[in-house]
């Protein structure tokens, strides 16, 4: 997985946060082991063997897919192919993203595709986010002292398991207490995902409309 850029004041608040929840979803250690079904891939650097390539069909394999780099892995490890993915500093995105509006549309484009178009999906993934992100620091404000240690607790422990990527991408720690209000943004995301895809506007990416209800 490239390091991506990190230039612009949204950058450096949303890009680590999304390499942060990207690997969440596909954790490394679980994507190289061969008893795990978890596949996943960063497309803008991936290296194949071309017999891998042959036995999965080709790219035709994953020709109406969207989120195209993980279902290529998805496609490999399900042919029996092995699949590594990790990070690096020695390869860099030249993709710039120069504000909030750019990262949102971003996310959006394929968010709702991950839930597989499942409300209930989308329902429990906000609920989610909320519980775990959200709900900590409000309960700072509660004024009870079990819900405000618990609530303190919470932040910091979400802070910690934010710090390493902070320290990938050379970032101050301080930023990990943004990340329940990141996580917000995040989510913001997601529901406008799902709402364009219900307009019939999915999956928008330069100008094309690439995630449709067919059925």
């Amino acid at each position: 997985m490239v390091k991506l850029r990190q230039d612009t004041f949204a950058e450096k608040t949303l890009i680590p946060a999304f390499v942060f929840f990207f690997l969440l979803l596909y954790p490394p250690a679980w994507i190289a082991r061969a008893d795990r079904r978890i596949a996943g891939a960063a497309g803008g650097c991936i290296l194949m063997r071309p017999a891998a390539l042959e036995r999965i069909g080709g790219l035709r394999a994953i020709r109406s897919q969207i989120i195209d780099d993980c279902a290529l892995a998805r496609a490999v490890k399900d042919a029996g192919g092995s699949i590594w993915l990790g990070l690096t500093r020695s390869a860099r995105s030249i993709r710039s993203y120069g504000s909030f509006t750019e990262i949102g549309r971003m996310i959006s484009r394929t968010a709702f595709n991950q839930l597989r178009h499942s409300y209930a999906l989308l329902t429990a993934t906000i609920a989610g986010l909320i519980l775990t992100y959200l709900l900590p620091p409000l309960s700072l404000l509660s004024g009870r002292p079990v819900a405000m240690t618990l609530g303190a607790t919470g932040w910091i422990l979400m802070s910690l398991a934010y710090a390493p990527l902070l320290r990938f991408y050379r970032q101050s720690p301080l930023w990990s207490v943004c990340l329940p209000a990141i996580a917000m943004f995040y989510a913001g995301a997601t529901i406008h995902s799902a709402v364009q895809y219900s307009l019939g506007r999915g999956g928008r990416w330069k100008g094309r409309i690439q995630d449709l209800n067919v059925r």
